[in-house]
């Protein structure tokens, strides 16, 4: 796999209070034409909020044809996807 640059760079905080202002950058307001990539290694705190918009921000990706890409998903992060078998919905990239 050819390394990639991000489309959009996760805070630290994907939570309930960012989740609102998260959505606009992390859901496509066209559609969907590549995979996507997040950089995820920043993310200290997640709550389901903020799983909510992922989900929906792959959900559109699949929907294309395309994946939604987590790129060096922080320990966090990997943790909670872990525990609640989301893992295999993202394509997860090191």
């Amino acid at each position: 796999m050819e390394p990639t640059t991000a489309d959009f760079v996760l805070p630290a905080e994907l939570t309930i209070y960012e989740a609102a202002a998260l959505k606009p950058g992390l859901v496509a307001p066209g559609p969907v034409m590549r995979d996507r990539v997040l950089d995820a290694s920043a993310v200290e705190r997640v709550d389901l909020a903020g799983l909510q918009v992922l989900l929906l921000a792959q959900r559109e990706c699949a929907a294309a044809g395309h994946a939604l890409v987590l790129k060096h998903p922080s320990a966090a992060l990997s943790e909670v996807l872990a525990l609640l078998g989301l893992g295999a919905f993202f394509t997860l990239e090191s």
